[in-house]
């Protein structure tokens, strides 16, 4: 008897499984794949900070009241002026003394007086700091009127119309739209936000690929940053160049990495234009000079031209020529700035016989310094998280410990920084440049702000430290080791990102609550 052999034949693929496997692929694998896409092109940091910024950025402008952003009276009108071609400082009659402003329209001025005055008489608690919510509604539900008169603003007329070109640009489009008052403050924030998202979210995109891209993100949506960014005011346009410049030097010097086309055109525009936005930023706009030519987009990367050795410092050269020349112009203007003063002050913030006294005397100048230190520190620390506006209003403990915690994510999941012999010496540049641009915030407000023989220097507050963040802990990563690790000795990149946008989000919420619960009730 023989074995016989019996061969299988094919199995057949059930009717089912063939209809299964000629389907398209689930509708989520291809929106899988979009985020995919668009995470590597733009980085996940840049797309969170759309996202986030956008929102919050549009509940400030829409929350807080006409004219209560910081200063915001006098940067209002000094971007009218700036939108009707007004790009000098215009001088105008003032009984108390040197003055400078320009005119806007009588009904804006009728907002501007009555908001100045809402801010300024608060009621006691529990009640709401706005008296009325239906005398802002009736004032801005105004037609914008033809007729205008005078209003005063020395303190911003000090300023280049740089940093006020986009909420010009939202005045402008009010007008062409034929817009009542509030509607036209609303279109002046929005301008200077959508500037904010575009110049931040660039600066975002440059780090997309490294973890350090958290760092930048957590400064970015600190909460005075963009409460600011949703009110109408110099520092939305100037915080966020300082972003940009620091995004740029993190990833050409700290990270090592070439720049690309339009990211080298960033950086030398950055470095003509944040000069003349806010003078005690114009140290940091120059470190660009620092970024070996060879990183920059433009030329061969491995033959550097003369050219391209000279580029970032002619770029350089022609920010501090136009530093200079803005300073000359605006000098006039300090001579008016003691009426921002109590009344038995006028007269009393005289930058001349300031600078006298720090060069003749540096010791006294130094003790003053001090003192202003042990007096105020623990207000500008809560400041840099934030302090919102003319309410005044600072942010809770809850948004400070959110803050605090994505601070510690994002630099514990932070690259390290392996620096050359070259590098070590361009890090202690960065950092001698931090420090002196620090220190020109305190002289500046000395000369600028502060009474002669006042005890301390008047006037700091903990939102001029912002632009200088990113640097300053860049510097720190490079020399500090320490970072995040799991059990296996992996950086949790992910959980980390997720952790920084968690705590960033409450950290807004919780402010976003106490701000509408004290000012609206």
């Amino acid at each position: 008897m023989t074995e016989s052999t019996t061969i299988a034949a094919p199995e057949k693929i059930p009717a089912e499984s063939e209809a299964t496997a000629a389907q398209p692929e689930p509708k989520t694998a291809g929106l899988r794949r979009a985020a995919i896409g668009v995470e590597r092109r733009f980085g996940s940091a840049a797309v969170a900070f759309l996202l986030i910024a956008g929102v919050f950025g549009a509940v400030w402008s829409v929350l807080t009241p006409p004219f209560w952003g910081h200063d915001e009276i006098t940067q209002f009108g000094r971007a009218y002026q700036v939108a009707h071609g007004g790009f000098l400082p215009q001088k105008i009659h003032d009984d108390r003394g040197p003055a400078w402003g320009g005119d806007v329209p009588v009904s804006i001025d009728a907002l501007m007086s009555y908001a100045f005055v809402d801010y300024q008489d608060n009621p006691d608690e529990p009640e709401p700091m706005v008296l009325d919510p239906h005398v802002y509604d009736q004032l801005g539900s105004a037609a914008v009127s033809a007729d205008t008169t005078p209003v005063w603003f020395t303190n911003t007329a000090a300023y280049s119309p740089i940093p006020y070109l986009p909420p010009a640009a939202g005045i402008r489009i009010a007008e062409a739209l034929d817009l009542n008052v509030g509607g036209m403050v609303l279109a002046t924030r929005w301008a200077g936000l959508l500037a904010y998202l575009l110049i931040v979210g660039f600066a975002l995109r440059v780090l997309r690929g490294h973890r350090v891209q958290w760092l930048a993100f957590t400064v970015a949506v600190l909460p005075i940053a963009l409460f600011q960014a949703g009110t109408v005011t110099a520092d939305t346009v100037t915080n966020a160049l300082a972003l940009l410049v620091s995004a740029l030097v993190v990833k050409a010097l700290f990270l090592g990495e070439r720049l690309s086309k339009p990211e080298t055109v960033a950086a030398l525009a950055t470095t003509v234009l944040l000069p003349v936005c806010k003078p005690t930023y114009v140290l940091i706009a120059m470190l660009t000079v620092l970024i070996p030519a060879r990183r920059f987009g433009f030329g061969d990367g491995e033959r550097v031209a003369v050219w391209q050795r000279v580029l970032p410092w002619a770029a350089a050269g022609l920010g501090a020529v136009s530093f200079a020349g803005w300073m000359k112009i605006a000098a006039p203007t300090g001579d008016g700035m003691s009426l921002m003063r109590p009344e038995k002050q006028w007269g009393t913030v005289r930058p001349g016989d300031q600078l006298h006294g720090i060069l003749s005397d540096p010791f006294h100048f130094l003790r003053i310094f001090g003192d202003s230190i042990a007096r105020r520190d623990q207000h500008w620390f809560t400041q840099f998280f934030g302090e919102l506006g003319f309410s005044y209003v600072e942010v809770p403990a809850l948004t400070i410990l959110a803050a605090l915690l994505a601070f510690g994510m994002s630099l514990g999941a932070a690259e390290r920084f392996s620096p050359t012999g070259a590098d070590r010496k361009r890090t202690w540049l960065v950092l001698l440049t931090i420090a002196a641009s620090v220190a020109m915030i305190y002289v500046t407000l000395y000369m600028s702000f502060t009474p002669v023989g006042y005890f301390i220097i008047d006037g700091v507050q903990g939102r001029y430290f912002v632009p200088l963040a990113v640097l300053g802990l860049a510097v720190l990563l490079r020399w500090v080791p320490l970072r995040l690790a799991d059990a296996a000795g992996r950086v949790p990149a992910r959980a980390a990102a997720f952790t920084v946008v968690t705590a960033t989000s409450v950290a807004l919420i919780a402010a976003v609550v106490k701000y509408s619960t004290l000012v609206w009730g």
